[in-house]
C-alpha cells in the first residue's frame, strides 16, 4: 500500500507530512507540484485541495490536504502506540499549542523569512526576522526544561516545527544564539526514519 503525496521539495510544509510518513515507515509515491508553472491552480489539483496549496495525499481514495491535518491523521491511523499524538487530555493539548504555533508564530517568521529570499515574497524583511527571533527566544527558554516541543518525547509538534527552523538561516535568521533549539533540531535529526529537506544555498546559508 503506497501513499500519495503531492509536494514541493522546497515546501517545509510538504516536507512535514514527506517526513511523518518516512518515520512511520510507511511507503509513499513523492509526486512533485510545478507551482511555478501553475499546476496547483488547475482544476485537477483544486479538486484535491480548493485553497491551492502543497501538501495533499492521497491514501488509497483518503483525500486530504493541510499539513497539520494530515499529520494528525498520520498519527491516529498509523501509529498504534499514541507516541506521536498522546491521547491523554494534557498531552493532546500541548501538541495542539504547538500545531498552532507552527501555523501562527513560525508561519509569520522563519518561514516568511524564507519565502523572501528563496521565493522573493514581498515582505518586510527586518520585521520577519524580527519576528523569528521573537519565537526563537520563547522556544529555546522552553527546550531549555525538556527534550521535544510538547513533552519529553518527539509527536507531531516537532515534525510540525522542524523544517522552518532548521531552514531559519536561509531566510537570513540565525540560529547561533539557541543552543537549546540546535540540539532539538539534532535529535530529530537522529531520529530512525529521518529525511532532510532539500537545502537551497542563499541567505546566511549561502556562504
Amino acid at each position: 500500500m503506497t501513499i500519495k503525496l503531492y509536494r514541493h521539495p522546497l515546501s517545509g510544509h510538504a516536507h512535514r507530512v514527506e517526513l511523518m510518513l518516512s518515520l512511520l515507515g510507511l511507503r509513499a509515491e513523492l509526486i512533485n507540484v510545478d507551482l511555478a508553472n501553475g499546476a496547483h491552480k488547475q482544476p485537477g489539483f483544486l479538486a484535491m485541495n480548493g485553497f491551492g496549496q502543497v501538501p495533499v495525499i492521497d491514501d488509497n481514495g483518503i483525500v486530504l490536504a493541510d499539513s497539520s491535518a494530515i499529520l494528525v491523521y498520520l498519527a491516529r491511523a498509523y501509529d498504534k502506540t499514541g507516541t506521536w499524538l498522546p491521547d491523554d487530555a494534557v498531552g493532546a493539548a500541548n501538541v495542539q499549542r504547538w500545531l498552532a504555533v507552527a501555523a501562527g508564530q513560525i508561519a509569520s517568521g522563519p518561514a516568511r523569512a524564507r519565502l523572501i529570499t528563496v521565493f522573493g515574497a514581498p515582505f518586510d524583511a527586518a520585521d520577519t526576522i524580527k519576528r523569528s527571533h521573537d519565537l526563537l527566544q520563547v522556544m529555546d527558554k522552553e527546550l531549555a526544561t525538556r527534550d521535544s516541543l510538547a513533552g519529553n518525547h518527539a509527536t507531531i509538534a516537532d515534525i510540525a516545527g522542524y523544517a522552518y527552523i532548521a531552514h531559519a538561516p536561509e531566510g537570513n535568521v540565525s540560529l547561533e544564539a539557541y543552543a537549546n533549539v540546535r540540539a532539538w533540531l539534532a535529535r530529530i535529526e537522529a531520529l530512525k526514519g529521518f529525511v532532510p529537506m532539500q537545502r537551497t544555498a542563499i541567505g546566511l546559508q549561502a556562504a
